[in-house]
């Protein structure tokens, strides 16, 4: 009897090609038209993307579904900042910085937080977030509770500045492709099949030997530097820190993104974020109150099929 070799599997990106095709089509044609507003609303929606992908590897991947992200964000955002308030202007530096600060603290908030489920884990990653929101309050060295401006911009080697709109926007752009082109295949690779396993069934995983809770913390320490990532490119675009990065309700928005965009597919979160950012723009064109029209529809879809996934997790109870 001969038997076939089947032939290697593929990965497949979905949509998700055509999400950076026209991506990188809007900021060539607003960088050639000096649509400098447009430039960084595509700029912005690309780095809130980033952050989306990186909650997204937990929620829709682990079935972690974390209300503290932002805080992470925050960090990152301040690494660069009270780094240009001390001199240090490399962008590199101020991103390996962000990355490894945010990983850190995500390592200190992960290893407790870990050992709960469902709501539990919700509450406490909120509680975390909280407290460095106020710990940010208290700096006053770096601002309190006002923010505070970064004065000077981040330099690329070579002497480019990151306060070209156009150089961020692609900058953004390259990071948010290569970070999903990574998780892709981190989510097909064992690191996402064994968290994939340990969302359907822990105690089937645990029964094979695998070190369920080491997957989940490393998944929340990387989750929390690409979010850190994404905080500092924040930061060179804003160029202004402030504790409402920290806040609850900008997880919140995190997470909106993620459920309209669809739980697990991780080129969902891109579309999502793109599509919360369209949306706020669009409605705050009207009215200050713009989250008062938003609420219903973001109601909507978490009841939806697109939401069902993000309610099972939560209702999921931890396995002896």
């Amino acid at each position: 009897m001969s038997y076939r070799s089947h032939p290697p599997r593929r990965i497949s990106f979905g949509p998700a090609p055509f999400l950076f095709v026209v991506m990188a089509l809007l900021l060539v044609l607003f960088g050639f038209f000096e649509q400098t507003f447009y430039l960084k609303l595509v700029t912005r929606a690309a780095i809130l993307a980033l952050a989306a992908l990186a909650l997204d590897l937990l929620v829709g991947v682990a079935g972690l579904v974390s209300l503290g992200q932002a805080a992470f964000l925050g960090v990152g955002a301040y690494a660069v900042a009270i780094l240009a308030e001390h001199g240090v202007d490399s962008a590199p530096i101020q991103w390996v910085v962000a990355m490894a600060a945010a990983g850190f603290v995500a390592l200190l908030v992960g290893v407790p937080s870990l050992r709960t489920r469902g709501v539990h884990f919700i509450m406490i990653t909120l509680a975390f977030a909280q407290m460095l929101y106020f710990v940010a309050n208290s700096l006053t060295r770096y601002g309190g509770n006002d923010g505070m401006t970064i004065w000077s911009s981040a330099q690329l080697p070579g002497g480019i500045s990151l306060s070209d709109p156009e150089t961020l926007a692609w900058l953004s752009f390259a990071f948010l492709l290569s970070a999903h082109l990574a998780l892709v295949h981190l989510r097909r690779a064992r690191f996402g099949r064994v968290l994939r396993g340990a969302k359907e069934n822990e105690r089937r995983m645990l029964a094979l030997g695998f070190a369920v809770q080491h997957y989940r913390l490393a998944a929340f320490v990387l989750a929390g530097g690409l979010t850190g990532l994404a905080g500092a490119l924040l930061a060179n675009l804003t160029e202004y820190v402030a504790p409402a990065y920290m806040s609850w309700h900008r997880s919140g928005e995190l997470l909106a993104m993620v459920v309209l965009g669809g739980l697990g597919s991780l080129h969902g979160a891109i579309f999502g974020a793109f599509l919360f950012v369209v949306i706020e723009e669009a409605l705050s064109r009207f009215t200050t109150h713009w989250a008062l029209i938003f609420g219903p529809f973001l109601i909507v879809a978490v009841l939806s099929e697109r939401g069902a996934a993000l309610l099972r997790s939560v209702r999921r109870k931890p396995q002896p």
